[in-house]
C-alpha cells in the first residue's frame, strides 16, 4: 500500500519558465563578460611583471578630476557592478526565487555560511601563524561574473534549478560582503555627506514611486548620490547596491518590462564588458614573487585556503544543515554531487576579493593578498570546472 505521508518540501524546485529564461540570458551575457574580465586581468598581471611595470604604476595614478584612475576603477567601476547586483537581488526578492521563503532559505544560509567559514579559516591561519587578521573578509565573496561564466561554459546540461541556486547564492553573498565593507572598512564617517546621500537616495525612491522615467532627472541624481556616499567615508560601491535595491521591479499594466529589467538589460554589458574589466586592469596588476617568503606568508595561505577549502565547506555545510533541520530534500534532477561543483565554484572570489585586499592592506601586503586571490580563484575555478563538467556530462547522458 502506498505511503500516505506528505511529501517533503524541496529546496531546489524547478524555476518558473520566465525565471529560467532570465537566468539563461544572464548566463550568456556573463560568459562574454567573464572572458573580457579574465583578459583584462591577464594583461594587468603581464604588464605589472614586465619591463614596462613603471608605466603600469603611472597609469594607475593618472589623475582624472578628483580621483586617480585606480580610484575611479574601484569606486566608480565597481559601483556600476554592484548597482547591477542590487537590481538582481531586488528582482530575486520581489519576483524571483527569494520571494518564497521556503525556497530562499537554503541558498541564503549557504551564502551566509559561505561567507563565515572562509573568514574563520583565514583568521585561524593568521592568528596561529602570527599574521595579519585584518584581511579576514578577503576570501569571503564570490565573483558573480566569473562564477556564472564558468557555469555557462562547462555546465550547459545542468538543471536550471542549480543555476538559479548559484545566482541567488552569489547575489546574497555579495550583498553580505558589501555590508561588511560598509561596517568594517569605514574608518571615518562624515555626517553631512552621509545625510546628503540619504536624502538623494530617498529622492530616487520617490521618483520611482512617481513613475518618473527621464534619464535627465536620474543621471544627475545618481551621480550626486554616488559622490555623497564616497565623500561620507563609506565605500562608494554601497551607493550602487542601495540604488539597485530602490529600483522598481514590478512592471505596471502598460509596461512590457519594469525599470529594473530595462536598466539591467542596458547596464549588464556595461558592467561586464567595461566597468569590471576596467577595475581588473587597474587592480589585478601585482608584481608576483613566488619565493619562500610568499609561500609561507599567513595572509597568502589564509586567502588561498579560505577560497579553495573554506568556501565549499561553508556552502555545502550550510545547505546540509538546513536540509536536515527543516526536512527539505533536493529536487529530483539535482544531486548533492551537483552542489559540490557549485560550492567549489563559490571559491572564485576575484572582483570583490581584490577590492577587499586593497581596503585591508597597503601596497606591500596588499600585493601578496591580491596574488593569493588570483591563485585561489584560479584553483577554485579549475576544480569547479572539472566537477561541473563531469556532472553536466552525466546529466546529458541520463
Amino acid at each position: 500500500m502506498p505511503s500516505s505521508s506528505p511529501r517533503r518540501r524541496r529546496f531546489l524546485p524547478d524555476p518558473e519558465l520566465g525565471e529560467a529564461t532570465f537566468v539563461g540570458r544572464l548566463l550568456r551575457q556573463e560568459t562574454v563578460g567573464g572572458g573580457v574580465v579574465l583578459a583584462a586581468a591577464l594583461v594587468a598581471v603581464v604588464w605589472a611583471n614586465s619591463s614596462f611595470a613603471d608605466a603600469y604604476v603611472h597609469l594607475q595614478h593618472v589623475q582624472v578630476g578628483p580621483l586617480d584612475l585606480e580610484a575611479w576603477a574601484a569606486d566608480g567601476g565597481l559601483a556600476v557592478f554592484f548597482f547591477v547586483a542590487g537590481l538582481e537581488l531586488k528582482r530575486e526578492m520581489v519576483v524571483g526565487s527569494l520571494r518564497r521563503p521556503a525556497d530562499a532559505l537554503v541558498p541564503i544560509v549557504a551564502a551566509l555560511a559561505g561567507v563565515a567559514t572562509p573568514a574563520l579559516v583565514y583568521l585561524a591561519v593568521n592568528l596561529l601563524g602570527d599574521g595579519q587578521p585584518s584581511g579576514w573578509a578577503i576570501p569571503a565573496a564570490t565573483d558573480i561574473a566569473f562564477a556564472l561564466a564558468v557555469l555557462a561554459v562547462v555546465g550547459s546540461s545542468l538543471p536550471s534549478a542549480l543555476r538559479a541556486f548559484l545566482l541567488t547564492l552569489a547575489v546574497v553573498d555579495d550583498l553580505v560582503v558589501i555590508v561588511i565593507i560598509a561596517v568594517f572598512y569605514t574608518s571615518t564617517l562624515h555626517l553631512l555627506p552621509l545625510l546628503a546621500a540619504a536624502v538623494l537616495l530617498a529622492a530616487y525612491a520617490v521618483l520611482q514611486r512617481l513613475r518618473v522615467t527621464s534619464a535627465l532627472v536620474y543621471v544627475p541624481l545618481v551621480v550626486a548620490a554616488w559622490w555623497a556616499v564616497h565623500e561620507s567615508g563609506v565605500h562608494a560601491t554601497v551607493a550602487g547596491v542601495a540604488l539597485g535595491l530602490l529600483t522598481r521591479v514590478r512592471p505596471d499594466p502598460d509596461e512590457n518590462r519594469s525599470p529594473a529589467e530595462r536598466l539591467e538589460h542596458r547596464l549588464t554589458p556595461v558592467s561586464a564588458g567595461l566597468a569590471v574589466p576596467f577595475f581588473a586592469l587597474l587592480s589585478a596588476g601585482v608584481a608576483i614573487h613566488l619565493d619562500g617568503r610568499f609561500v609561507s606568508d599567513p595572509v597568502v595561505i589564509g586567502v588561498v585556503l579560505g577560497l579553495v577549502v573554506g568556501k565549499p565547506v561553508g556552502v555545502l555545510g550550510g545547505a546540509w544543515v538546513v536540509t536536515r533541520l527543516t526536512g527539505a530534500e533536493l529536487d529530483d534532477e539535482v544531486a548533492w554531487r551537483d552542489l559540490v561543483g557549485v560550492a567549489l565554484l563559490a571559491g572564485v572570489g576575484f572582483t570583490v576579493a581584490l577590492l577587499v585586499s586593497e581596503l585591508s592592506f597597503g601596497s606591500g601586503e596588499g600585493d601578496a593578498a591580491k596574488t593569493a586571490v588570483l591563485i585561489g580563484s584560479l584553483a577554485a575555478g579549475l576544480l569547479a570546472a572539472v566537477a561541473l563538467g563531469r556532472r553536466s556530462r552525466a546529466h546529458r547522458l541520463s
